[in-house]
């Protein structure tokens, strides 16, 4: 390696290192993390679906997309709504996570219902509180 490109090297990691610590210094990087801790501790109750219990096989795959895909393309709903959990096993869905409204949360559970069939639905949103 040439001399040139080496103190241009050296040169660019020096600056990355001068940035980090003046966002450091500036408290840019001290955000306060979210606190989901309810939530976390409702999802370990016993026989609570999770996430991590979505089956791998194809028929509950395919049933979690169609949900998945219905709520995205429904632009009336919230983001809140579109990042609903959707767990599927044996072709059971439990819906999970906060929405805005009640309204919503029957909006969600009512496309989640028109593609797994009358029945299979299990509704476990709650409404998040509106932020001021």
């Amino acid at each position: 390696m040439n001399q040139s490109r080496f103190k241009r090297i050296a040169s660019a990691i020096a600056i990355a290192g001068v940035c980090v610590v003046s966002l450091s210094a500036s408290g840019q990087s001290a955000q306060t993390p979210p606190d989901n801790s309810s939530v976390n501790k409702r999802d370990r109750a016993e026989g609570a679906a999770t996430a991590d219990q979505q089956k791998e096989n194809a028929a509950d795959r395919e049933l979690t997309r169609k949900i998945r895909s219905a709520l995205v393309q429904d632009k009336s709903l919230s983001s809140y709504a579109h990042n609903v959990k959707v767990i599927t096993q044996g072709g059971k869905v439990t819906l999970k996570g906060p929405v805005r409204s009640e309204d919503e949360k029957r909006l969600v559970e009512t496309k989640a219902t028109e593609v797994a069939g009358a029945g299979h639905v299990s509704n476990e949103m709650s409404v998040a509180p509106e932020k001021h």
